[in-house]
């Protein structure tokens, strides 16, 4: 990705209604509603455990270490309220090819339906596209319908692949050329 889009940089993306910018270790409350509000048919291991983890303080220092932002994980802020939603962003699962990234975003639950998905998404595509990406992937559950739509709004188109879990349920694999 070209200068800016480094881990730690200072990206900051303007929509209409959205501001997408880096994290500040005082939102890291919002990053824990996240946790807490996920779907029980989400893997444990990114939901908050037994134990209460990840905690606020966990979650604080992963801001302020970076380690959740490969490329670049955005705050998603309202620029009427100024009040932090979510993220969206770029990460590096692994999942697809060298050198193509992942689009990923989770909004609070209250929220959604309000096009805010859609909206930071293809703030997210023009920034890659920008950045000199000719493609990027997105995995869905397939029994998450609301970002399954979100997906196809902003141009991404399922494929073939998928990875089955039979307690969790299917992932579906999407990509998008820029």
């Amino acid at each position: 990705m070209a200068d800016g889009a480094t881990p730690g940089s200072e990206v900051v993306l303007e929509t209409t209604r959205l501001l997408l910018r880096p994290w500040r270790v005082a939102e890291a409350v919002v990053q824990r509603e996240l946790w807490t509000e996920r779907d029980p048919r989400v893997p444990p291991h990114r939901r908050i455990d037994a134990d209460g983890h990840p905690t606020v303080a966990e979650l604080e220092d992963s801001i302020r270490t970076n380690q959740l932002w490969s490329i670049g994980l955005l705050a998603v802020e309202r620029k009427a309220s100024r009040d932090v939603i979510g993220y969206c962003g770029l990460v590096d699962s692994g999942r697809g090819s060298t050198g193509e990234p992942e689009l990923a975003f989770e909004l609070l639950r209250r929220v959604w339906r309000q096009g805010y998905a859609t909206e930071a998404s293809l703030a997210v595509l023009e920034w890659a596209r920008s950045s000199g990406y000719e493609r990027l992937w997105a995995t869905v559950w397939d029994w998450n319908t609301a970002s399954r739509r979100v997906l196809a709004k902003v141009g991404f188109t399922e494929t073939e692949r998928k990875e089955v879990d039979a307690a969790y349920g299917t992932t579906l694999f999407t990509t998008r050329r820029l």
